[in-house]
């Protein structure tokens, strides 16, 4: 018994120890490290929204420039200002931010087949089984998937209404 032990233990340290060893000399480089700083940023529901298949590529996009910081809905204005704040880049002279859609639930529609929740990347769905289901605003990311998942129809994306929370003041035209 006490071999055994002994010979798992140092077989343990030694796969443990070449484990270690190919981790520090073969690890790949990161190409740009900005490109991890603003992945860490973005709300991170791969939703594709903005027109690249998740937030690690559009986060590359962003910081070689090939892609404006106002493409991401979900993170809306706020997220727009941080990452032009971190890129040195005038955010007046960007477009306008995409438009925020969140989920709704129409009521009468909804059988409670949970497929919509099941499909949601930000669980912003609640409900169980055969009851009917609610889309939390603050969760929701206006990915499009629990509309894609619902065989009843009863879900849309619509804009929210304005709000202080959402509220953005237009600068006014030079003449």
């Amino acid at each position: 018994m006490l071999t055994a032990t002994l010979v798992l233990t140092l077989l343990g340290l030694a796969l443990g120890t070449m484990l270690a060893l190919a981790a520090r000399f073969m690890a790949v480089e990161d190409d740009d490290p900005m490109a991890k700083e603003i992945e860490q940023l973005l709300p991170g529901s791969q939703c594709g929204q903005c027109g690249y298949p998740g937030c690690g590529p559009a986060a590359e996009a962003m910081a070689s420039g090939a892609a404006e910081v106002t493409c991401c809905p979900p993170g809306g204005r706020s997220l727009a200002e941080t990452l032009a704040k971190m890129l040195n880049i005038d955010l007046s002279t960007l477009g306008e931010t995409a438009e925020l859609k969140l989920a709704t639930v129409e009521a009468s529609l909804c059988t409670g087949c949970t497929r919509c929740y099941k499909a949601c990347p930000t669980d912003a769905i609640v409900g169980a089984s055969k009851q009917i289901h609610v889309v939390i605003g603050e969760a929701c990311t206006g990915c499009n998937q629990c509309v894609d998942a619902c065989p009843e129809d009863c879900i849309s994306l619509q804009t929210p209404a304005v709000d202080l929370t959402n509220w953005h003041w237009h600068k006014p035209e030079v003449a």
